[in-house]
């Protein structure tokens, strides 16, 4: 099996066995990612270094616009989608097989985790592994140390607070917050 069709695999949400060859090709695939990130995190980086390093992590061009702030980290780095004016602040941890998608404007804070595997519950079956894709709207914010879980959507204009786990979709132009994280109010904008 070569990358393009595991890839394929994790997008159409397909389960990776435990000590599988897909399981295999998994950790095989992200040797480079931790090659990549290594790099990076290995001392001081220009943006246009960063974005450039950024840009081989995740295989693809990011936009002029882009910033991180290393360090950042990725187990595969290649089911990694940004948009433009995009930022994202140290510390970030992105588990990325079963996609991340992340929308023009968007501020992720220092320590946040999206997370987009999911083990199997059947304790006989532990090592299964369950890609969903985490998307995350335009102009969202995500606050630090928040987490975002396998299959959630985060709708346009939304606010996560600090230290908040996401387990199900957040509409659009709300502020999520909590463990697990609920709707505390609606944004109103002056340009409504």
């Amino acid at each position: 099996m070569d990358f393009h069709e595991f890839l394929a695999h994790l997008n159409r949400g397909e389960v990776v066995e435990g000590h599988s060859e897909m399981n295999q090709l998994m950790h095989l695939f992200s040797q480079d990612a931790m090659k990549v990130t290594a790099e990076l995190n290995g001392g001081y980086r220009t943006p246009q270094e960063v974005r450039e390093l950024f840009s081989q992590l995740i295989g693809k061009p990011v936009d002029p616009s882009f910033a991180l702030f290393p360090p950042f980290y990725t187990d595969f780095g290649k089911n990694i989608h940004v948009g433009r004016n995009v930022f994202i602040n140290s510390g970030c941890r992105f588990q990325d097989q079963g996609g991340i998608i992340i929308g023009d404007g968007a501020l992720v804070g220092h320590n946040v985790v999206l997370a987009t595997l999911n083990h199997d519950i059947d304790p006989g079956k532990r090592s299964t592994l369950h890609p969903a894709p985490i998307t995350i709207g335009t102009n969202v914010w995500i606050g630090a140390n928040a987490t975002i879980l396998p299959g959630v959507t985060i709708g346009d204009g939304a606010v996560i607070a600090a230290g908040a786990v996401v387990t199900k979709d957040v509409p659009p132009n709300v502020i999520a917050g909590g463990v697990p994280a609920k709707m505390i109010k609606k944004i109103e904008s002056d340009q409504d």
